[in-house]
């Protein structure tokens, strides 16, 4: 991501925002429309979409463009096989990798939860998310009451919820519980690190196949940010296509196309009613192709 930051002088009073942005920023307007329109031009501090709006000396302009200066690629809608549940308080998703549960820095568009409310033909409302690389299953509340259990039931870590990890190398040792703190990475901005002061976190896992790679099947406690990326790079198990992490984009002459992670399961009582709900989204086809091809066969997820 290309990021300008730019501060509007005296002479640049009353200036569209669009030209003002092509103007300091050194880039056509053409790319500065593209960057307003799509969500990544912020006016101080707030998303602003308006090219038209004038400038006042003072304002604190940021851009941030996609790498080379292009438009993120057009969202695809959600196909109808990817809702898994619905009623009126909530709704299940099998997340497709590479959809972004919330706006990012550059686009406002393409989020699950804009998808979602496409497919239904209704809002719904984000209490969790997966991060953009990783597939599977997502809730969304759809009322104000399920809006804010639901919330509160990812809070307080009442959901069980079990991942399938494609692994570097089997963890040392091959199952067990991880209970080690987590936190944000001083020298690295956005990542976190195995901390001693930061949050607690815990994940119970076990290796289920080693081939030319590992499968882990993880099951997080607790829901920070990166955990099970974290707590299994932590145990000399990064996850292929996880750079970040240590994990590698190649394995041979094998290509890994994302971060090899998958939401298999969610278990959580329903948010109104109270009854047991299990929703289950099916491997999707990247990672059983690549599980296949470094001979690491995906078993059935064992029971609860």
């Amino acid at each position: 991501m290309k990021r300008l930051d730019l501060v509007a002088l005296p002479g640049d009073e009353g200036e569209r925002l669009d030209r003002f942005i092509a103007a300091r920023g050194g880039i056509s307007r053409g790319a500065a429309r593209r960057a307003i329109d799509e969500g990544g031009v912020f006016l101080d501090g707030r998303r602003c979409k308006v090219a038209g709006k004038p400038i006042r000396p003072g304002y604190t302009v940021t851009v941030n463009l996609e790498e080379g200066g292009h438009a993120p690629a057009a969202s695809v809608p959600l196909a109808p096989e990817r809702l898994l549940f619905a009623d009126e308080h909530l709704v299940a998703i099998d997340k497709p990798a590479g959809v972004p549960a919330q706006a990012t820095l550059t686009s406002d568009r393409g989020t699950l939860p804009e998808l979602a409310a496409d497919l239904l033909g209704r809002p719904v409302t984000l209490v969790h998310r997966l991060d953009r690389e990783t597939s599977g299953v997502t809730v969304l509340a759809c009322s104000p009451e399920a809006t804010y259990a639901l919330a509160e039931a990812f809070r307080t870590g009442v959901p069980e919820k079990t991942y399938l990890a494609l692994c570097s190398r089997p963890p040392s040792p091959p199952a067990g519980r991880i209970d080690a703190a987590i936190g944000k990475d001083p020298r690295r901005a956005g990542l976190r690190r195995v901390s001693p002061g930061g949050d607690a976190a815990a994940t119970r896992y076990r290796t289920l196949c080693i081939g030319h790679a590992a499968l882990v099947e993880a099951k997080p406690e607790t829901g920070r940010t990166h955990q099970i990326r974290v707590h299994l790079a932590h145990l000399g198990a990064p996850l292929l296509g996880d750079p970040k992490y240590g994990g590698p984009r190649m394995v041979g002459a094998v290509s890994v196309p994302r971060v090899m992670l998958h939401a298999a399961r969610l278990e959580l009582p329903h948010p109104v009613t109270g009854a047991p709900l299990r929703f289950e989204a099916p491997i999707p086809a990247d990672l059983a192709e690549l599980a296949a091809a470094l001979e690491c066969p995906l078993p059935a997820l064992a029971g609860p």
